[in-house]
């Protein structure tokens, strides 16, 4: 464990000078102070003085801080990216941006540094992952999140050109599975909440989001995403059959991304969007969450099964 957590302090300090690096050419092309960049580079000259000592070097201390500074440093690229509407060269931009808020899943990943948490089946409604006790689950959420959110506003772009669909069909549709497989590892972090006699619960809609294993509003938008993700494939990318395409292929290159398994673009879209709406109109009912869009997506995914 210590070879382990030793290995991770020279790479994490590693990844922090190229970040640094990077964000210092940003401030210098924005011409002017930003908050998000300035809080980034922070969080990486503390990373820096805690590498330098020996003594206060915690592995899990020194990834929190990485992620925070890239989840910083990227939210300032994303920002300018959504402003200008994704241009037509910003392919390689979104993956070095992927490639960025990658990092710090595959770090842990590979050197293996976490127990197996218990308490949680394994199962495909539940996925198990060995290293969230180093980085933590809601920073692994977010990781993910915004890989997934970014792939969405991204296609999202490009589906509103017909000229680029016509000639990158097969391009697209990687991208919305890259996203999706983001967006549903998200969604997989933490079990749902077993509901059973030895739980209480004061608010019996709360208890009921938190079964369905909804503990956010960004889980519900995760869940609307990947669902208007999946419609966007079956509607663009109906050449070959959907499920010869693999989850964690394409631009993220993203080999450490949870399944490994075919994509049915209805299937998974059909059964996430069920979801979303029978949690919109019953638990949350009554608390702005539009279903429209859900439902005529259903709809048009019922007809393609017909």
């Amino acid at each position: 464990m210590a070879a382990a957590g030793s290995s991770v302090v020279r790479r994490v300090e590693q990844l922090g000078d190229l970040a640094q690096a990077h964000i210092q050419q940003l401030s210098e092309a924005a011409g002017e102070d930003d908050h998000f960049l300035i809080r980034a580079s922070a969080a990486l000259e503390k990373l820096k003085l805690l590498c330098e000592d020996k003594d206060c070097s915690n592995p899990s201390n020194l990834l929190e801080l990485y992620t925070q500074a890239i989840l910083d440093m990227t939210y300032f690229e994303e920002n300018k990216l959504v402003d200008e509407d994704f241009p037509e060269d910003s392919s390689q931009k979104v993956k070095e941006l992927i490639t960025f808020l990658s990092e710090p899943e595959i770090l842990v990943k590979e050197n293996n540094m976490n127990p197996k948490p218990s308490g949680c089946p394994l199962s495909r409604a539940c996925v198990v992952f060995q290293h969230s006790a180093l980085l933590g689950d809601e920073l692994l959420e977010c990781l993910s999140w915004r890989r997934g959110a970014l792939l969405y506003m991204y296609c999202h772009s490009l589906t509103k050109r017909r000229e680029w669909l016509t000639r990158k069909t097969s391009l697209l549709k990687e991208y919305l599975v890259d996203g999706i497989s983001y967006l549903l590892q998200m969604l997989n972090y933490r079990c749902p909440t077993q509901l059973n006699e030895e739980v209480s619960f004061q608010d019996l809609d709360t208890a009921k989001l938190l079964s369905e294993g909804i503990f956010s509003d960004i889980h519900l938008l995760a869940m609307m995403y990947s669902g208007e993700m999946c419609y966007w494939g079956l509607k663009h990318c109906a050449g070959p059959q959907p499920g010869d395409q693999e989850v964690g292929t394409g631009v993220s290159g993203a080999s450490h991304t949870t399944h490994k398994e075919p994509l049915d673009f209805r299937e998974v879209g059909e059964k996430i969007l069920k979801k979303y709406v029978s949690v919109c109109e019953g638990p949350l009912k009554e608390q702005g969450w539009n279903t429209t869009n859900a439902k005529q997506i259903l709809n048009f995914f019922q007809h393609r099964s017909n």
